[in-house]
């Protein structure tokens, strides 16, 4: 690809990037949000058509304007937005070769077909299951199978790790290294350093639609990287603890939903930030979702400022007082279609309502610039659509608009997925600064390091129940994962010291 430039309205996406690849390598291509690397492997894929410059396979210049002129050429792209791509009332079969052409379709053969592609994976699923009974990490596997069953010379995966376990990810990289030992080229973006070391060759680094820099793997350091990426040098990640803990906010008791989440009991105290840990598929994501209101409780009690609620739905818990900042941010996070003024008074619009119900648009812009301002919100204006932002700029949107609720719990499960350091830097200041003004705060994430760095106390969940409740600066991440995968559970006895150094990456 050489000189590609783009610019969307009041944004200069990409200035003049150069990027180059090859086949039978895995390159890594990496930038803070906003840096315009997913911009540059959708116009490789067909995405956006309107850029200038030019991209060339094998030393011949070629035309691709559209996701179909990309598969033409063999460029297959399985995108970070899972939801975006799959078609949820169809079978993982169908989905999994939605794009090989058929006049009549063979069913029996369409789906032993499928499974075989599946099983090659070591992916256990039924390819008649529909997409929308699947968990997030099963949809990123079937997008994966789906670029992998088609003949393809490059696979573009963006934050293809991010909602798959360890597991899962061991399973991935297996298949990378097999498409690259069969001379296919593999372009990786990813915020997670450690996964790009392992698995790349190469690295390219971008900021602010510019490229910055390109070497091979074993040419650079981790701390590197990350200076190259934001610009400056690193400073601590983490802030420092709240300390000034106050009486019990929040309380759970025996707490059930109709499916994954049993028999949950946790405290919250105001001005506290406490944890909850567990590996992908622990359950973290349905007890969010419970205490949220948006699945039936159907056993158990939630106690706030010793009133115990009735939860019955999320417009009841944003009436008591209780935030939710989703895993999924673009489908149940913001309004990808909307400006970003609308999304960040969506949550209070009574604040902004006139009579007879007009919307007093210069008290909600204020209001907005505020908040853009506040948490460093990159956009052009406030009437621009939520969509065309970065990942991480979206991520801060969608916490944002809680911000003027003034919630007394805020919920946030795995907030920083998908975001760059300088970003989840951002994300842990605003977290600490809630706990500061005594909100109560549930952070629910599989990053280990992150609910060590930010929490004052964590719970361990596994198979949808609670098996250890452990103080943050008197554990460490080999005790948590010991409790994650059930260690306790199967009567496995170990030992560990009583403290440990806090594990605080970069």
């Amino acid at each position: 690809m050489k000189d590609i430039s783009i610019d969307f309205p009041g944004v200069k996406a990409l200035d003049r990037v150069n990027f180059s690849t090859a086949t039978g390598s895995v390159h890594a291509l990496i930038g803070a949000n906003g840096a315009g690397k997913s911009t540059l492997m959708k116009v490789l894929s067909g995405a956006y058509g309107h850029y200038t410059g030019e991209i060339l396979l094998d030393g011949t210049k070629v035309s691709i304007r559209s996701p179909r002129d990309a598969d033409d050429f063999g460029i297959q792209t399985v995108y970070q937005e899972v939801d975006t791509a799959l078609i949820p009332y169809l079978t993982v079969g169908e989905n999994i070769l939605l794009k090989h052409d058929r006049t009549f379709i063979n069913w029996k053969k369409l789906h032993r077909k499928a499974n075989e592609i599946l099983k090659d994976m070591n992916i256990h699923l039924s390819s008649k299951k529909l997409v929308k009974d699947l968990t997030l990490a099963e949809k990123q596997m079937v997008l994966i199978a789906r670029a992998v069953s088609t003949e393809c010379r490059f696979l573009i995966l963006d934050e293809p790790t991010a909602p798959l376990s360890h597991t899962e990810t061991r399973e991935l990289f297996r298949i990378v290294n097999d498409l690259k030992s069969r001379d296919v080229g593999i372009i990786f973006i990813s915020h997670r350093l450690p996964e790009i070391f392992e698995i790349c060759d190469q690295i390219t680094i971008m900021r602010n639609g510019r490229l910055v820099s390109k070497d091979y793997i074993s040419k650079i350091c981790q701390n590197e990287v990350i200076e190259r990426m934001l610009g400056e040098k690193l400073e601590e990640q983490f802030p420092e603890r709240n300390l000034d803990i106050g009486e019990t906010l929040y309380e759970v008791r025996g707490l059930a939903d109709s499916g994954k989440v049993q028999d949950i009991t946790l405290t919250a105290r105001a001005g506290e930030i406490i944890g909850i840990a567990g590996l992908v598929g622990a359950g973290k994501t349905e007890l969010c979702k419970t205490l949220f209101g948006s699945a039936k409780i159907t056993a158990g009690e939630v106690w706030l400022h010793g009133k115990k609620l009735r939860l019955r739905s999320p417009h009841e818990a944003v009436k008591e007082g209780i935030a939710l900042v989703p895993e999924e941010r673009r489908r149940e996070g913001i309004l990808v279609e909307e400006s970003v003024s609308a999304n960040l008074s969506a949550a209070s619009l009574g604040q902004f309502t006139k009579a007879f119900g007009f919307l007093n648009e210069k008290a909600e812009n204020e209001k907005a610039w505020g908040i853009v301002k506040n948490l460093g919100i990159k956009t052009p204006g406030l009437e621009t659509k939520t969509k065309n932002l970065s990942g991480g700029n979206q991520q801060k949107i969608a916490i944002g608009k809680w911000l003027l609720t003034d919630a007394e719990v805020y919920i946030f499960d795995e907030p920083t997925k998908g975001v760059d350091v300088g970003a989840k830097k951002d994300i842990f200041k605003l977290i600490s600064a809630l706990a500061k003004r005594g909100k109560a705060v549930i952070y629910a994430s599989s990053e280990l390091s992150e609910v060590i760095g930010i929490t004052n106390r964590l719970y361990v969940l596994y198979d949808g129940q609670v098996v250890k409740e452990l103080q943050t600066d008197r554990t460490n991440e080999e005790e948590i994962l010991f409790y994650s995968t059930g260690g306790e559970i199967s009567g496995t006895i170990k030992k560990y010291p009583n403290t440990a150094k806090n594990i605080r990456p970069f």
